[in-house]
């Protein structure tokens, strides 16, 4: 394969910038791993502090069978263009023999499609497409749920706790978004809550102006539950708007950017008192999720949210999978993810097929209350770090 030279890259309107970080540079006899990262975006650097602490760990203790752990990142660039090329780089000069990571949906689902063409495994741990795990491609594994499966465990609290009658839903316009509006719409279906409005909208537009003209008819319908699905800059927004408006209704997001340490720092008193799915919290019980969470907070001076679980348990499962292996063939590689079945921080791992998904492991959600301006997991009861506060309206 002729690669293309880095004036070609360029017409995409970004470069795949390579790099290698180990203990030490690569040697002949390392194990390389791609990882496919996108470097501007909100969780960039939380995400890469996680992958560089499991692969100094894995190489504290004996790395790949004796051989150390060698990573090359990828950085796709968010364009799904520039993400098929970084496949085809990573797979075919850099020799990585198994490939983690994914962020953007649409973007994850291309290098997908390429990692499967390539015949090369490859991890995804947070975009969340449906697609992704619905094609039936051999190469492709999933440790994040689906976005289908973001809001189950707010659902539950939903039904449990709020018996809401009705409901407005805004989202943005992406397959993660949409994914988990859609689901939200069939929840209010299938327990008889009226959706007064479904709006989503486009990110490119985002402003609390654009906002604000989006918000007004969700304020004059004043549904029980506002039900959101944003990244974090978007998020921010929304909800400042949402206070300037006064709008009364239960704010719940879908995970995604309302996770983040900053939202609630940014967004300030909008966010008291909002409900978050999330994938993760260190509340999880029997996965040192707790240990990992305080060593992250040390070495990031920054609490760690489900990206940075995401990110150190799929490397983690990933040298699990190599030293399992018999060889570094893709077959065998793809053999020993069958077969895997191990705690992480992030849960239990095990790829399944179940309904349309395959290679999907099944993860539980949970739910997220802002506090005194501080996340508390809420739901469920076994992990609950503090009692439901009912806003005052």
């Amino acid at each position: 394969m002729n690669l293309p030279c880095k004036s070609w890259l360029w017409t995409f309107g970004a470069a795949i910038a390579f790099w290698a970080f180990s203990i030490p540079l690569m040697a002949a006899d390392s194990v390389v791993v791609g990882v496919v990262h996108r470097e501007n975006f909100a969780y960039a650097n939380m995400m890469r502090t996680a992958y560089e602490m499991a692969l100094e760990e894995i190489n504290a203790t004996g790395g790949i069978n004796g051989r150390p752990l060698a990573l090359v990142f990828a950085d796709d660039g968010g364009d799904v263009k520039v993400g098929g090329l970084a496949i085809s780089e990573l797979a075919l000069e850099k020799k990585a023999v198994m490939l983690v990571g994914g962020y953007s949906s649409s973007n994850t689902l291309e290098m997908a499609y390429a990692a499967d063409r390539l015949d090369i495994p490859f991890l995804v741990c947070t975009a969340a497409d449906d697609r992704i795990t619905q094609h039936g491609l051999k190469n492709i594994y999933r440790l994040n749920p689906p976005a289908l499966g973001y809001t189950k465990g707010l659902e539950e609290f939903l039904i449990s706790r709020v018996k809401p009658e009705s409901m407005s839903i805004v989202y943005e316009n992406s397959p993660f978004g949409t994914g988990s509006a859609m689901r939200m719409m069939w929840f209010c279906r299938e327990n008889g809550i009226t959706i007064k409005a479904i709006q989503p909208y486009f990110k490119n537009r985002a402003s609390l102006t654009y906002f604000h003209r989006l918000l007004i008819p969700i304020q004059k319908d004043a549904p029980e539950v506002l039900f959101m699905v944003s990244y974090l800059e978007d998020a921010t927004l929304l909800v400042k708007k949402i206070g300037e408006l006064q709008i009364k209704s239960l704010l719940c997001g879908g995970a995604g950017g309302f996770t983040h340490d900053d939202f609630s720092r940014s967004a300030g008193n909008a966010s008291e008192y909002m409900l978050t799915a999330t994938l993760w919290s260190a509340a999880n019980k029997g996965f040192q999720a707790k240990d990992f969470s305080d060593r992250f907070t040390k070495r990031h001076s920054q609490k760690p949210d489900y990206h940075a679980a995401e990110a150190y348990s799929a490397l983690m499962v990933v040298a699990e999978v190599l030293r399992k292996s018999s060889s570094v063939a893709s077959s065998d590689i793809r053999t020993a993810l069958d077969a895997i079945n191990m705690d992480t921080p992030f849960g239990k791992v095990q790829f399944l097929d179940y309904g349309p998904f395959r290679r999907q492991n099944v993860s539980k959600t949970q739910v997220l209350q802002v506090i005194n301006s501080q996340f508390e997991t809420i739901w469920p009861k076994d992990l609950a770090t503090a009692e439901f506060a009912v806003p005052l309206r």
